[in-house]
């Protein structure tokens, strides 16, 4: 039963009770409950469908629209390039920046071509040339996160991806230059966080960020993969949830309807964002930028029971 039935289910039952003179206090609370909960599970999927709307704009699209002169960088110095990542060098209000992003793709041979945005172990060891050689000229990093996850196939594990996705977990927690982390659309598992441990991270309104996808949740916990709406709700997925995790440093509003609605508003939004708190973190040496990001890091998931 859906939510607009649900309230129709209350109201009528609301004016039989008022003509019989019953007291219904006991269902009604069992019915608003219901009401609640069918609402939460709808509100989660709605944005895990905004955030995999076809349309939504991908890295390269906000990357062309918030910097200039974007020039990008190949390969990993030791197997090849991973086009699911995309770097290299731009301009932001006239400071140059090292931009690392996964890049999904728009066409079906794009998406073919990128591997829809899941990375190999080379994608991850490019993304960390790339912020090495971000470090020793002092420019700051920005990524954008877009990914199910990281690449699971033979290959990926042959070439060590758990490896890669752990080196830079460690190596981007010490780099002493300011990192700005964004997560545009998919967050997903370790394949996000392979390149979004920064400084700051923030997530668009309509964005989802989660150790799994509710199929795959739905698949191994609810034991069955219909039930990804409900999964998508018990995950606590969306911006609000991870904001109020303290996972997050801040949501970007999106455009009523999707970013897909007005992709520029939404480049324009981010962008205002960069250049504030980028002119910020550059007033911080490189040592307090470090410890201060592993102190955030390392309150991740601490709570406290009353």
């Amino acid at each position: 039963m859906n939510n607009e039935a649900l309230q129709k289910k209350l109201i009528d039952l609301l004016k039989l009770a008022d003509e019989a003179g019953i007291d219904i206090t006991k269902e009604l609370d069992q019915l608003e409950n219901k009401v609640q909960e069918t609402s939460k599970i709808d509100s989660a999927w709605n944005r895990v469908e905004l955030a995999r709307h076809p349309e939504r704009p991908y890295s390269l699209d906000y990357i062309n629209r918030i910097f200039d002169d974007f020039t990008e960088l190949h390969g990993d110095r030791y197997f090849g390039d991973d086009p699911a990542i995309v770097g290299g060098l731009a301009f932001l209000d006239g400071r140059p920046v090292t931009i690392i992003a996964n890049q999904k793709g728009r066409t079906l041979t794009e998406r073919v071509h990128r591997n829809a945005g899941m990375a190999n172990p080379e994608g991850y060891r490019k993304a960390l040339r790339l912020a090495k050689e971000a470090e020793k000229f002092r420019r700051p990093i920005i990524t954008f996160v877009d990914t199910v996850g990281a690449f699971p196939g033979l290959g990926a594990e042959e070439r060590g991806i758990g490896e890669s996705i752990a080196r830079n977990l460690r190596d981007f927690s010490h780099l002493k230059t300011p990192i700005v982390c964004i997560i545009i659309g998919e967050g997903g598992s370790g394949g996000a966080l392979g390149i979004c441990v920064g400084d700051k991270v923030y997530m668009l309104e309509n964005a989802i960020y989660s150790v799994i996808s509710p199929e795959g949740c739905a698949s191994i916990l609810l034991r069955d993969s219909g039930r990804a709406k409900d999964a998508a709700a018990m995950l606590r997925i969306s911006s609000d949830d991870l904001m109020a995790f303290n996972v997050i440093n801040g949501v970007i509003a999106e455009p009523p309807g999707g970013a897909h609605m007005d992709p520029a508003a939404s480049a324009a939004s981010i962008r205002e964002i960069l250049i504030k708190d980028i002119a910020d973190l550059k007033r911080h040496s490189p040592e307090v930028l470090v410890r201060y990001r592993n102190q955030k890091i390392r309150t991740i998931g601490h709570w406290h029971e009353s």
